[in-house]
């Protein structure tokens, strides 16, 4: 069943005027293959990727992202990364094929294309990110840092108030159907409950209500989260309760809504917390405006809604999460 829902935001239509054709016969799609000319075309094919994947097709898609500005806000771009890292990661013979179909990408994009390698996983990611190095020369202190250690994996990227590492998480799932990003953004339950820091709280929240909108969709994940309930400590274990209840019994905005008034009961606790939501919320509500994955075509083709990956990217949770 596919692990994309619809849910109920504010309706943004994507403007899409161009049509990216694949470059590199090496990682080229088959002869008919349909291509990508808009932000919906892109979310179809990841919607029905883990059923048939054709990973031959991730460079046409990265080029299609690339022209829709789909990576221009990074804090909403996160699920592109993430499903892109998930690919290469699971195609290892083919991976340096497929970045080099990615190139020429214009070099405000190849942010990306840098962090999809460095997130992928592979044995040998830094080699691959080494070997294109020389084609990515604005991107070389990033490149470096990465190569040095300087900055995070996708498994230890920090989750707290970062909604790009949830999403990026959740694109590596769509792409591979590992529960092991799955497994790092239980552990953001922890938060679910925080009584002192607004931005844990959110990020709790937001994890939440994405794992209960997705197990919604996905039976293999919902049966997987009933597993780690049994092993997890009992502050998240009473959290995958929540979610398993809520899953089942189709009753999600339950969580949306006590996630909400939770929020805003510790917005009151000082001005503090009030200010440090008031920016963070904010920030995400711009990224979502900006740049946010449009979803709600993968089952309604005439309704673009921002930012709503398997039921809701984190994101988008952050938006409804906000109260009004």
């Amino acid at each position: 069943m596919p692990v994309i829902a619809v849910a109920a935001l504010a309706v943004v239509m994507f403007a899409v005027s161009s049509l990216v054709t694949c470059a590199g016969a090496a990682a080229a799609p088959p002869r008919g293959t349909p291509q990508f000319s808009s932000a919906q075309d892109i979310l179809r094919w990841i919607n029905a990727y883990r059923l048939k994947p054709t990973p031959e097709r991730l460079p046409g898609a990265v080029k299609a992202m690339s022209a829709l500005a789909l990576f221009r806000d990074l804090d909403s771009s996160g699920v592109y990364i993430g499903f892109m890292a998930g690919v290469l990661g699971d195609n290892p013979d083919r991976a340096d094929k497929l970045v080099s179909g990615m190139f020429p990408m214009p070099p405000e994009d190849q942010v990306a294309i840098v962090r999809a390698v460095a997130y992928s996983g592979l044995a040998d990611w830094k080699g691959l990110l080494g070997r294109f190095a020389e084609r990515m020369p604005a991107r070389k202190v990033l490149i470096e840092r990465h190569l040095e250690g300087k900055l995070p994996t996708l498994e230890t990227v920090p989750l707290a108030s970062n909604a790009a590492a949830l999403d990026a998480l959740w694109g590596y799932f769509f792409a591979t159907g590992r529960m092991a990003p799955v497994d790092r953004i239980i552990e953001a339950l922890a938060w679910a409950k925080d009584g002192n820091d607004v931005e844990k709280l959110t990020t709790g929240s937001m994890a939440k209500w994405t794992l209960a909108n997705n197990a919604l969709q996905n039976k293999d994940l919902l049966d997987h989260l009933k597993a780690e309930k049994v092993t997890r400590p009992k502050a998240i274990a009473l959290q995958l309760d929540e979610i398993i209840e809520a899953a089942e019994t189709y009753e999600t905005s339950k969580i949306r809504k006590e996630a909400a008034a939770a929020i805003e009961e510790l917005k009151r606790k000082g001005p503090d917390s009030t200010r440090k939501f008031t920016y963070w919320g904010m920030a995400g509500q711009t990224a979502l405006a900006l740049g946010c994955v449009v979803a709600g075509a993968l089952g309604h083709v005439e309704i673009a809604v921002p930012c709503v990956i398997g039921g809701a990217a984190s994101s988008a949770a952050l938006r409804l999460l906000t109260p009004q």
